[in-house]
């Protein structure tokens, strides 16, 4: 398994998107601009994302933080899902594709959201 993404929250995507080109300005990753709620900042085999919650509530500490992980395919994806969630974690999303990925997001025990796809 490794790390497949990594997603911030934040209540003002001008501001937040100045803060993370200016930061990342010598890193050599490129920003897109996914929609008007997520911006990235890619890499080779790496990504990084600002992002106003889903939700629509305010971003915090948690509210719009996740954590993507590639687990290699859609039966891992299904197998680590349930494993989380009899674990005790929470459904946030069943595993479905989703785009150009087959993913599912669940919240561990703490809260934080995870994402796992193929």
């Amino acid at each position: 398994m490794k790390m497949n993404y990594f997603v911030v929250g934040t209540n003002d995507m001008d501001a937040s998107t100045a803060f993370y080109n200016a930061l990342f300005a010598q890193s050599g990753l490129q920003m897109m601009s996914a929609s008007g709620r997520m911006t990235y900042w890619l890499g080779e085999d790496f990504a990084f994302a600002t992002a106003i919650p889903f939700d629509t509530k305010p971003a915090t500490n948690g509210n719009g933080t996740m954590v993507g992980f590639c687990v290699g395919s859609a039966e891992e994806v299904e197998r680590m899902h349930a494993l989380a969630v009899k674990l005790g974690g929470a459904c946030e999303g069943a595993p479905n594709q989703r785009g150009i990925k087959f993913s599912a997001y669940v919240r561990d025990l703490d809260g934080n959201k995870l994402c796992l796809s193929d």
